[in-house]
C-alpha cells in the first residue's frame, strides 16, 4: 500500500513548477502502478497549450474556474469543480485558468517526474 500526503509532497522534490503552474507527483513510474498521479495548480489568468503525443491524460477539477479548448477543432468547453476532461486522442489543447485551478491529474504511460515540456507542448516518449 502507498499512502502519500499532499501537504508534505508539496514542499519536497516532487513539487515541479513551471510557466505559471506547479504539479505535486504523488504517484511516478517507478511506484509501479501503469500511471501516474499528480495535483497540478493552474495560476489565474494563465494560459497553457499542451499536445501529449506520447501519453494519455485524464484530469479532474477540484476547484476553481477555466476552459479547455480542442485547438483540431476550436471547440472549448467550460471547466469548474467535477468537470473531468481526458485526452484520449492525443488531443492538442489549451487550458485558460480564469481563477487559480486545482485539478487531479492522471498520465498513462505514468511520468517519471523528471520531464519537461518539449516546445511542442508534448513529454517525450517514455523510455
Amino acid at each position: 500500500m502507498i499512502v502519500r500526503d499532499f501537504n508534505a509532497l508539496k514542499d519536497s522534490d516532487k513539487a515541479v513548477s513551471d510557466a505559471r503552474w506547479t504539479s505535486v507527483r504523488m504517484l511516478l513510474a517507478d511506484d509501479g502502478m501503469g500511471f501516474s498521479f499528480h495535483i497540478t495548480t493552474l495560476q489565474a489568468g494563465s494560459e497553457h497549450t499542451f499536445h501529449y503525443k506520447n501519453h494519455f491524460e485524464s484530469v479532474y477539477c477540484i476547484s476553481g474556474r477555466g476552459s479547455i479548448t480542442d485547438l483540431a477543432t476550436g471547440e472549448t468547453h467550460a471547466i469548474r469543480p467535477g468537470v473531468m476532461y481526458a485526452l484520449d486522442q492525443h488531443d492538442r489543447h489549451t487550458v485558460r485558468a480564469d481563477e487559480d485551478l486545482v485539478v487531479a491529474c492522471c498520465f498513462n504511460p505514468p511520468v517519471t517526474g523528471n520531464e519537461v515540456h518539449q516546445p511542442d507542448g508534448s513529454y517525450a516518449a517514455a523510455e
